[in-house]
């Protein structure tokens, strides 16, 4: 494979060229290369879709109103960005609520104690841009409230109910970008490859240029070795830039060795699996459906897992990995391996079939 005479590796570097063409494939590379290069900037946003209650700078004023209105506005306290005024009746909370340009009353509670029970009543602006904000900060103080109720009238109950859990404390920034966005940027070059494995073999065979390469002295199996080469070698590169470039934006990477492994292990499993489909299906339509199927449920599979590939991604990043996140990548090789195998197994088939 050293060798810059091989075949494979003229083929390889054939297929990397002919990439600049591909106008999809380079905006698919330039949209990733933004998202890694503006991640500081662009983390604030998302996590404002992500989490919307983490959105600094504004407050939520709300009306509480009814008998269990002093306990409601006691755990808003709990809550960070919410404002909780007492009206006596529902009536001029509501009137407070019609009137915001007036009043700045962006939602109103109302508390009622029914059977020594406390019902909470939520009214929240309708088609505002403001909604999704308001309706979150108002599910943070009826948690709060539930939290304290549970833990004030535990003394009075025949049996204990299961505790609940702690309080997250951990920030959502820090949860977005190790879960959300840095998988993203790893995993999506690997899709990427696996199309550009599919969409390259299919375009030989439909076209008939596979047939003109076949008759030079080159083998089929260094065909497809080339390509996959191209293929499952970009994801690898494209991962080590994005990971720098993170580097650069003040996110420290963790374990990056073992990331790259894994996504070239991940890279060369997809792009194993759409070179046997182009194979089996040389038709363009029919190798593309069959590859997007193939992924969803290769990688839809591996998410129901403890320790897939995403889990194993974000803890190596951290750097609060343990032996399950080792063993996930020694899998993965493995698997990667065998998939390359069977590949090579079945171009010998079809070679000697005379496709």
């Amino acid at each position: 494979m050293g060798d810059p005479t091989d075949p494979r590796l003229t083929i390889a570097r054939r297929e990397l060229g002919s990439l600049r063409k591909e106008k999809t494939i380079v905006l698919a590379l330039a949209l990733q290369l933004f998202i890694a290069a503006f991640s500081s900037f662009l983390v604030v946003g998302l996590v404002s879709l992500y989490d919307p209650g983490q959105v600094d700078g504004y407050e939520v004023d709300v009306a509480v109103t009814g008998d269990a209105a002093e306990d409601l506005i006691r755990a808003s306290r709990e809550v960070r960005g919410v404002d909780a005024q007492f009206y006596r009746s529902e009536e001029t909370a509501m009137r407070a609520f019609q009137e915001y340009r007036a009043t700045g009353i962006d939602a109103v509670l109302v508390a009622e104690t029914r059977d020594q029970r406390v019902f909470v009543r939520a009214v929240a602006p309708d088609s505002n841009v403001q909604t999704t904000i308001v309706v979150v900060q108002l599910r943070d103080v009826v948690r709060s409230f539930e939290r304290a109720e549970r833990t004030d009238r535990a003394a009075y109950l025949d049996s204990l109910p299961l505790e609940l859990p702690p309080e997250a404390t951990a920030s959502p920034y820090f949860s977005f970008t190790y879960t959300i966005l840095l998988p993203l940027l790893l995993f999506l070059p690997v899709f990427i490859s696996g199309s550009v494995a599919v969409d390259s073999l299919t375009e030989e065979i439909d076209r008939g240029t596979l047939e003109l390469l076949r008759v030079a002295p080159v083998s089929l199996s260094d065909v497809v070795d080339g390509k996959l080469l191209a293929a499952a070698g970009l994801a690898p590169v494209q991962a080590a830039l994005w990971i720098g470039l993170l580097e650069l934006n003040g996110t420290s990477v963790q374990n990056v060795p073992a990331l790259l492994a894994l996504v070239a292990a991940m890279a060369l499993l997809i792009c194993g699996l759409g070179a046997a489909i182009a194979l089996l299906a040389p038709e363009w339509r029919a190798a593309q459906f069959l590859y997007s199927v193939g992924v969803l449920f290769v990688f839809g599979g591996t998410t129901l897992l403890p320790n897939g590939p995403v889990n194993a991604a974000s803890r190596l990043a951290i750097g609060s990995a343990g032996r399950a996140e080792v063993v996930a990548v020694g899998v993965a090789v493995a698997v990667s391996v065998a998939i390359y195998v069977g590949l090579r197994r079945l171009v010998g088939r079809v070679d000697a079939d005379d496709l």
